[in-house]
């Protein structure tokens, strides 16, 4: 007998994960929602649901890696919806200035339209929260996107929240690390300023030190402390000439850049490594500022006219080949890879560096060997090379961009808490409270380099763990489910949604790159509007009542997508249990000739035709949404 069609049966689960890009989201942003938002017009209701569980939402406008897209079901289909570009349109619509009093209240009111909501999302996180603190305070070390994330949320909840930051200025890796041409740095400040103006302390200049540690927090009255402190080195290379003059660690060089010093890198650059951090390297380096000892005239007169007068040559040499580097397993990373050629980045896959040569100390070359392949059977990073492929490349400077680690200095065999062998803290990765009583860590500091948004991630974790141990409680959680039913003649698309086309953001002319122009200039209302258009729409869902069908299977002739069939009970890989009560409810033989309606949800569209068509109504287009609660013990 032909194998027979595997099926499940709805429950909350099943519907929440009908709408992928909230669950490939690490904080479960509705992006869902406010893309939809954005088709309909309604700029602020978006701006709202984008903003509700992201003190970053516009940051990650700009930078985002954009799980959400590489979840996209739209994806699956031809290309997924530009999900990060349309959240830049929205933030810098609503969210660039600081936040007005009528905004503020609106997310802390949940005055948007619905949507799918977790705890930590505005409103939801004030619930059950600010009615049991009382002047407790909480340390923050560092103000990256881990740190900031972690006070926004503890401030929100009625704590007394200071940030220790070890500069002079705010942002973490986001300042220090990621290229003004991607960030501006005005954005920076006043996504900070706004988590200020909730009461959080920022002390500036005041990195923890083994004088000034976690001991001396706890005798200023801290209960419990959040480290977030980044990675700020860059990892060494053992081989032969890693200590000549012209070979310098990415981080270092980015560090530099983008706290406006003059870097000199020659002629000929090569960048090392198959990251976002070697690609910001390498289009940096085709970039260079105006110098700096001008008078203010003289300088304004030099950024107006500046040209792109960088680097000559950048290269870019990778253990990995195109398949296995990391960057373009994501949609985002595939773009930014895209713009890194039209710049004239040049990529040398599956090269491996065997040495450095040099000449008076001053660095001449860089030998290569091939590489076979990066990862083992197991997935785990475990380079084999092959020797029969050799290769010199002559360079005026090399960047390395191998990988980054924290600074743990501060910690001291008294605070116990335990650092790991590869140099990042030991947590629960549950709670992200780390061996020390109080003492919780999130960001780099514990899992190593990762992007902006898992990092917001571990600071909003971090703030439900600080209030629950300050607190002495823990929480379950529930979800609460609502449907709207969406009358048939109400329901529409845009026309020929399904045949338009993913647009990436718009961006400057190549000979405007310079200095710290930023590139991608955002899509226009009508771009946004059309683009937005290409959402499937997943939290609509076609619902069947076989009560009121006839089988006349008109729904399933007018599938566009050919995801709905009529078929026989029989052919239904169905357990003991659901068809047992199959049988008491619809008092039937289950070996007869009883028909069963079945449904491919990955390549429906959400068009309703099939609704449209459907004579007694069986056929619905429905609405869910959900919002998690907790439960305190």
């Amino acid at each position: 007998m032909a194998d027979k069609y595997t099926l499940k049966i709805p429950d909350i689960e099943f519907w929440k994960d009908l709408v992928p890009c909230q669950i490939g989201c690490p904080i479960h942003t509705d992006a869902g929602r406010y893309v939809q938002q954005i088709s309909e017009g309604k700029f602020k209701e978006a701006y709202l649901t984008a903003r509700s569980p992201n003190p970053f939402a516009s940051v990650c406008g700009r930078v985002c890696a954009a799980p959400c897209e590489d979840w996209c079901r739209r994806g699956k289909i031809d290309a997924p919806v530009s999900i990060r570009a349309l959240k830049r349109f929205v933030t810098d619509k609503y969210g660039v200035e600081s936040l007005e009093p009528d905004t503020v209240n609106a997310l802390l009111n949940g005055e948007s339209d619905a949507g799918n909501k977790w705890r930590w999302h505005l409103p939801m996180q004030n619930e059950n929260r600010r009615s049991i603190v009382k002047n407790k305070k909480v340390a923050v070390i560092g103000s990256g996107p881990a740190g900031v994330s972690c006070a926004h949320d503890l401030a929100l909840m009625g704590y007394s929240v200071t940030v220790f930051e070890a500069t002079s200025v705010g942002g973490g890796m986001l300042r220090h690390g990621i290229p003004e041409y991607r960030l501006p740095r005005t954005l920076i400040d006043k996504e900070i300023d706004k988590v200020r103006s909730l009461g959080v302390e920022v002390k500036y200049n005041t990195p923890l030190s083994e004088k000034f540690g976690l001991k001396e927090l706890r005798k200023q009255g801290f209960e419990s402390v959040f480290i977030s402190v980044g990675t700020q080195k860059g990892r060494d290379i053992n081989i032969e000439g890693s200590n000549l003059d012209g070979v310098v660690k990415a981080i270092d060089y980015l560090l530099n850049v983008n706290n406006g010093y003059r870097v000199n890198l020659g002629k000929k650059v090569l960048v090392i490594g198959g990251g976002f951090v070697a690609f910001d390297a390498a289009r940096s380096a085709l970039r260079t500022m105006p110098e700096s000892d001008t008078t203010i005239h003289e300088a304004v007169d030099a950024a107006r006219v500046a040209r792109r007068s960088g680097a000559e040559e950048v290269h870019i040499a990778s253990l990995e080949s195109f398949a296995e580097m990391p960057v373009l397993r994501s949609v985002q990373g595939y773009e930014e890879f895209e713009e890194a050629q039209r710049e004239g980045v040049v990529f040398h896959p599956s090269r491996g560096p065997k040495r450095f040569i040099g000449e008076n100390g001053k660095l001449k070359s860089v030998e290569f060997v091939g590489v076979k392949h990066t990862y083992d059977e197991n997935g785990k990073f475990n380079p084999a090379f092959d020797e029969s492929l050799s290769e010199s490349f002559e360079v005026d400077t090399v960047i390395l961009a191998i990988g980054q680690r924290t600074d743990l200095s501060f910690i001291s065999p008294s605070d116990k808490v335990e650092i790991s062998p590869a140099g990042f803290l030991k947590i629960n990765t549950d709670t992200l409270e780390t061996t020390a009583s109080g003492i919780f860590a999130g960001g780099d500091a514990a899992f190593g380099p990762r992007n902006i948004i898992e990092s917001v991630a571990n600071g909003k974790r971090a703030a439900l763990s600080i209030d629950e141990f300050l607190n002495s409680r823990t929480s379950t959680t529930y979800f609460d489910l609502s449907i709207e039913k969406i009358p048939t003649g109400r329901f529409t698309r845009p026309e020929d949604f399904e045949q338009t086309v993913r647009e990436a953001p718009p961006t400057i002319d190549l000979n405007r790159r310079t200095g710290i122009s930023e590139v991608e200039s955002g899509y226009t209302e009508a771009q946004a509007r059309k683009q937005a258009e290409r959402c499937l729409s997943c939290h609509v869902q076609t619902i069947y009542d076989a009560d009121k069908c006839v089988m006349c299977n008109r729904c399933a002739d007018i599938c566009p997508e050919y995801c709905l069939k009529l078929v026989p009970l029989a052919e239904l890989d169905i357990d003991d249990k659901t068809r047992s009560e199959l049988v008491e409810h619809y008092s039937i033989d289950p070996y007869s000739s009883a028909s069963a309606m079945i449904k491919d949800d990955e390549t429906c569209i959400r068009c309703g035709l099939c609704a449209l068509r459907c004579p007694t109504d069986a056929m619905t287009m429905e609405v869910f949404y959900y919002e998690e609660h907790e439960r305190f013990k």
